[in-house]
């Protein structure tokens, strides 16, 4: 089955109809909601319902619910009875079993990562970091923190995509994004935890340059292990 859509155009002066097929608008409800999710505008805890997901994301009530039941067994979304939906809190249960399995897939993917990324990519990553590093500062614009914050997203699903695995990728993807929703609210590179980051990201990223697989797994698991314990509001150890 397709559904006609009306698409605008950039200046809103002209119209054009198309024909999207029924999986194409099931599918774009999705994306468009994991990426609310990804994005913090739909925050832990919120309730929200059809309707609502339907303006948010331009999308269909029929595509909507079908993308709420995806959704739903992947654990990001709840149906609450006589409620509505919810963005699920984050417990310590959701918290804690995000980050172990987090865990176990990047340190897995990590000997693949090293021998599949070009090493030209990863001395881009080390140079982008030490360059970061070295504008830290009270006045560092956020626009800069942004693209750092993006910078590590994009280098931990690296690793991931070097292994060729769509299996892995897929409970990547769900897991990953449960990792964003608790960045939005608690763990955004800001100006005051960046050198932090930046030094555990050069700590895995130096060895992973040398091939050296052991270091870098071990780096990569005490980055890990920092963010899962801050994130259940603990300290870290100086």
């Amino acid at each position: 089955m397709a559904v006609t859509k009306t698409i605008k155009s950039p200046d809103g002066a002209r119209h054009s109809k198309v024909q999207v097929s029924e999986p194409m608008l099931k599918q774009a409800a999705y994306d468009n909601i994991v990426k609310l999710l990804n994005d913090g505008a739909l925050r832990p805890g919120q309730l929200i319902s059809q309707r609502e997901l339907v303006e948010l994301t331009g999308s269909t009530l029929g595509s909507v619910r079908e993308a709420i039941s995806r959704l739903e067994a992947e654990g990001l979304i709840q149906s609450l009875p006589k409620r509505g939906l919810m963005v699920p809190s984050l417990d310590i249960a959701f918290v804690r079993d995000a980050y172990q399995l987090r865990r176990i897939l990047e340190v897995s993917a990590m000997e693949q990562a090293i021998k599949n990324i070009p090493k030209e990519t990863i001395e881009g990553w080390i140079d982008y970091h030490l360059q970061f590093r070295d504008q830290i500062s009270s006045k560092t614009p956020q626009e800069l923190l942004d693209f750092m914050q993006q910078l590590d997203w994009d280098i931990h699903s690296a690793f991931i995509q070097a292994m060729g695995n769509k299996l892995i990728e897929n409970v990547y993807r769900v897991t990953s994004t449960k990792i964003h929703m608790v960045v939005q609210s608690r763990l955004k590179v800001t100006i005051s935890n960046a050198e932090r980051i930046v030094g555990e990201h050069l700590a895995m990223l130096n060895p992973m340059n040398d091939g050296n697989a052991e270091e870098a797994k071990a780096a990569l698991e005490r980055h890990i292990d920092n963010s899962l314990t801050l994130a259940l509001g603990g300290q870290l150890e100086l």
